[in-house]
């Protein structure tokens, strides 16, 4: 029944999900826009989580500090999408003296660099790390990069620390402004529906870029690289530049998606950049199914909007115990008996990969037939 879908027809199939995307946010707006909002989140933490994939799935290197370049891509589009600059260097308010604000084409392609710079800044003392060391690295830079935000507002105020920045400028492009409601055919298209189309966009970009990465020589040596380290350095492949370009990648995505966050809410702070975001987003990968993109779509989407639904779900219980229970303390507690009961029935996640996990000294058939004499052919 798989093969009969998948090969004859697949493109009815994907006409299907494709109509399905592009009317959800209609449908869930005359709902409010609360759900649009969900649904928005939940397409920025599928580009997070692809952009971990590269790393944690096809690299295997444990990155616990993914959460970095999601700041630094925030930041870089709201110092340049915000008065905040020119309103405190004065050289730069002479310069721009409208104030600056940077066009989409120059902001976006600022954050992906800038936080792939960092991803190979990241990448190039951890080479030699494996394991557990590695994660406590990625671990410690991801919280040094929150500390330096939540400080660079003395002596020279750069972040505005813990106050964050306001008055970023929504994303406009082609007379369209993302961050009013737009009029089609008689029909308002509120902001957030706006957003989502764009975010669906990229979306299914960096799905491409991922899938044609997984098939090409370099994803096929990360992969390698991820079974057996050691073994790949044997058969010539170079793991040092490999691992680096894996940092990076994965960091781009991360910047893209924080540029995209600070656009959509307009305002930044360290606190939406904490440890929990960063084990959220491996929680993802690893509870989709780690190096397979339909199940870190499945992990992201479904990790994303349970809070939100499990809202509905705490609040009667705590009415059962006499308001005794904090109702989101539940539901973090409901989130984490669910992720438990998840990953004890489906070890390898909800959707795995075929082949990955398996064991790689299984030999064929063929090998193990006995050769002449009672001998096992090797």
């Amino acid at each position: 029944m798989m093969n009969f879908i998948n090969r004859q027809n697949r493109y009815v199939v994907m006409g299907v999900w494709a109509l399905a995307l592009l009317v959800l946010p209609l449908l869930l707006q005359s709902q409010g826009n609360a759900w649009v909002r969900i649904a928005d989140s939940a397409l920025l933490y599928v580009l997070l989580a692809l952009g971990l994939n590269i790393v944690v799935g096809y690299a295997g290197l444990l990155d616990l500090g993914y959460v970095a370049f999601y700041a630094i891509g925030a930041y870089m589009f709201g110092l340049l999408a915000s008065p905040h600059l020119t309103e405190h260097f004065p050289a730069i308010a002479a310069m721009f003296p409208q104030g600056l604000h940077m066009p989409l084409w120059i902001v976006i392609p600022a954050a992906a660099a800038l936080a792939g710079l960092f991803g190979v800044v990241l990448g190039a003392p951890t080479l030699k790390l494996r394991g557990d060391y590695l994660a406590i690295v990625t671990l410690g830079f991801g919280e040094i990069i929150r500390v330096f935000l939540n400080n660079l507002d003395q002596p020279v105020n750069i972040t505005n620390g813990p106050k964050g920045l306001g008055q970023i400028d929504p994303i406009h492009f082609w007379g369209l402004n993302l961050g009013k409601p737009a009029q089609l055919l008689g029909y308002e298209i509120a902001s957030v529906t706006l957003y989502y189309y764009l975010f669906l966009a990229l979306v299914l970009v960096s799905i491409v870029i991922c899938h044609r990465l997984e098939l090409s020589r370099i994803g096929r040596a990360w992969m390698a690289i991820r079974e057996d380290e050691i073994a790949a350095k044997a058969m010539g492949i170079n793991t040092r530049n490999l691992k680096l370009l894996a940092f990076g990648m994965g960091a781009t995505f991360g910047g893209v998606a924080g540029s995209m966050f600070a656009a959509f809410q307009q305002f930044v702070s360290p606190e939406s950049f904490s440890l929990m975001e960063s084990i959220m987003i491996v929680a993802m990968v690893v509870l989709g199914g780690i190096g397979h993109l339909p199940g870190v779509i499945l992990g992201a989407v479904l990790l994303s909007a349970l809070p939100e639904v499990l809202r509905y779900v705490a609040g009667p219980l705590q009415d059962m115990t006499g308001g005794r229970l904090d109702a989101a303390i539940l539901r973090q507690l409901l989130i984490a008996l669910a992720m438990i009961i998840v990953m004890l029935l489906r070890p390898r996640g909800l959707w795995p990969a075929p082949d990955h996990g398996k064991s790689l000294t299984n030999k064929p058939a063929a090998d193990r037939t006995p050769a002449a004499g009672g001998a096992v052919a090797n």
